[in-house]
């Protein structure tokens, strides 16, 4: 399969549904190809695409490759999923969509840092590391990586309202 047209097919199907292809591979597993997606966007609170949207885009994947002829006679298996929270954040948007999220920022220099992604620009991150504001640039980032956090502060636009739940 071609995966830049591939790409120049999903990408229209997937910004009607606001939504941004983050990652599109093709592997061969037997006699089958499996086409793995990684889809993102903002989401009703900026944070994320919720469950529902991804849902509604795997369906609409599946109707349009079902259709093209991109695919060609090779059976394949279909696996759209969100950005993993293990997954590197490597777009500013990806920055964006995490603030209020602890991260470890390993540097080019191999230095690290953990600190709370506060804001974040086109260039650079500000995150806070014990108790003060510290700017990353992005330029001098190898790799950044949400932290899970088993007993994070209650922050309300992650967390869900009581009326939600």
């Amino acid at each position: 399969m071609d995966v830049a047209a591939l790409r120049a097919l999903l990408e229209p199907v997937l910004a009607e549904r606001g939504l941004e292809l983050d990652d599109l591979t093709v592997t061969g597993a037997g006699t089958r190809s499996v086409l793995r997606i990684i889809v993102d966007g903002d989401g009703p609170k900026g944070r994320g695409p919720l469950l529902d949207e991804v849902a509604e885009a795997t369906r609409a994947i599946s109707d349009l490759l079902d259709e093209s002829p991109l695919t060609g006679t090779r059976p394949y298996v279909l696996e759209v999923s969100s950005r993993g929270v293990g997954t590197p954040l490597a777009r500013p948007a990806n920055w964006r969509r995490n603030t209020g999220r602890l991260v470890l920022v390993t540097h080019t220099d191999g230095t690290q840092v953990t600190g709370r992604i506060t804001s974040a620009t086109d260039e650079t991150a500000t995150i806070t590391v014990d108790g003060a504001p510290v700017e990353v640039a992005f330029a001098d980032v190898k790799k950044a990586v949400v932290q899970i956090e088993l007993n994070r502060p209650h922050d309300p636009e992650l967390d869900l309202d009581t009326d939600e739940e």
